[in-house]
């Protein structure tokens, strides 16, 4: 059974391509159905935060001045997701920045990520819109939590990515959701979901 991990950052903004970097991470490992294991750290990358970011994710300069480097954190995450494919809600996001810190870390950061928001827009077209939480709450799922810290969202994620792959089995047939058919999903045009769930389960 393959193992999947979840995961979420906490950031000084929206781009590592502009100076912005992480200052928390959390991953959620996912056998199946069942969290089997988590990770989580404050990190300190030597960026002050500013006043808004503090406001909204609730970490502020100080917690971050007693973290550990964030070198040092991302070298533990490595290790952690010891190369698993990745899962984030708005992956892109979180993709950018474990790239960027993977690299600061002189780490390799190759794992496959799959978008449970992108993957919710394929599914869910009623849903009123694809924030997290709006998601969450669509779905009934449970909080766990502060939302814009990174171990809730990141079991927040897990409990969507959860729901995700029973849809699949339920409502689409698909005995065994795996990674590599979220990515394709995620890929297709809404319409072509049926067709891609179609071909998935003729060539199985």
């Amino acid at each position: 059974m393959t193992t999947v991990a979840v995961i979420d950052f906490e950031t000084t903004g929206l781009s590592p391509a502009m100076g912005d970097r992480a200052t928390e991470i959390a991953v959620v490992l996912i056998e199946g159905d069942q969290v089997v294991d988590r990770f989580q750290s404050l990190m300190n990358a030597g960026v002050r935060i500013s006043a808004f970011i503090e406001a909204y994710t609730g970490i502020s300069n100080a917690m971050i001045a007693t973290a550990p480097r964030a070198e040092t954190v991302m070298a533990e995450a490595s290790r952690f997701v010891g190369g698993r494919p990745m899962v984030a809600h708005n992956a892109s996001f979180d993709r950018r920045f474990w790239m960027a810190e993977m690299e600061r870390a002189d780490r390799p950061a190759d794992e496959p990520f799959a978008c449970t928001m992108l993957l919710s827009r394929r599914l869910y077209p009623q849903a009123p819109n694809y924030r997290l939480g709006s998601l969450a709450a669509f779905h009934a799922l449970p909080i766990n939590g502060r939302a814009h810290r990174a171990m809730a969202d990141a079991e927040t994620a897990a409990a969507l990515l959860g729901q995700i792959r029973m849809d699949l089995r339920q409502q689409f047939g698909v005995p065994q959701p795996r990674h590599a058919l979220l990515m394709k999903l995620q890929a297709c045009a809404r319409k072509a979901v049926s067709r891609a769930i179609e071909q998935h389960l003729a060539s199985a």
